[in-house]
């Protein structure tokens, strides 16, 4: 490498590290936290494709030259609103299940606080049922990026099963996840259609009782 591309290298290196920083010290303010709530209320009650960026700027109370502080449309609203509601959830889960070795137990304790979280923000249950799966294909892919560590999760659950010896041995861990995700998801999503009418929280142990006779020996 000559002296040309190393400090080309070590620009781009810098330029990189320096976003980071910024995007880390953005999400530590206050007033982003703020837009990112208000983006909730106003894209479940109006629709994603009619939240104009003035309509979560009213609710967040404030300017709307301020959202362009922190984000860069409204796509990069929607996008960080999914990451930072889904990285809690992750980080609670995890910490519910600290302590917790047994995997029928860990999974009750996953699809119990996904119900939960759902039930005490409808709006968050709107936006993140109905509204994520209405944007275009290239905010699609982002937010499957995103939904990878919910996935993680998953996967170490039932791996934990099956190094433990409560699932079958020769489960397929892939499948499996997509079963367990998918049947969560479902219930989830035919909820909001309804209006969420019901207590979703009580059909956990049926759906936990369902898919655990599917996995185990």
């Amino acid at each position: 490498m000559n002296d040309y591309s190393f400090i080309i290298s070590f620009f781009i290196l810098n330029v990189n590290t320096v976003r980071k920083v910024m995007t880390h010290l953005k999400k530590d303010k206050p007033k982003y936290k703020q837009i990112i709530d208000a983006a909730v209320v106003v894209i479940a009650e109006n629709g994603y494709h009619h939240s104009q960026v003035s309509k979560i700027a009213k609710q967040a109370g404030v300017a709307d030259g301020t959202i362009y502080l922190y984000f860069k449309n409204k796509e990069d609203i929607l996008i960080s609103l999914f990451e930072e509601k889904m990285g809690q959830f992750v980080t609670s889960i995890r910490g519910k299940m600290t302590g917790e070795e047994d995997a029928i137990k860990q999974l009750e304790i996953l699809i119990k606080s996904h119900f939960q979280m759902l039930a005490d923000d409808h709006h968050l249950a709107i936006v993140t049922q109905l509204e994520l799966r209405q944007s275009n294909k290239d905010i699609r892919l982002k937010i499957n990026k995103v939904l990878k560590e919910y996935l993680l999760v998953v996967d170490e659950v039932l791996k934990n099963g099956v190094q433990s010896g409560v699932l079958t041995e020769d489960l397929d861990i892939r499948l499996a996840r997509q079963m367990v995700f998918g049947t969560i998801d479902e219930v989830a999503t035919t909820w909001v259609i309804n209006d969420q009418k019901y207590d979703i929280t009580k059909l956990g142990p049926g759906i936990h009782s369902l898919l655990v006779n599917g996995l185990k020996k």
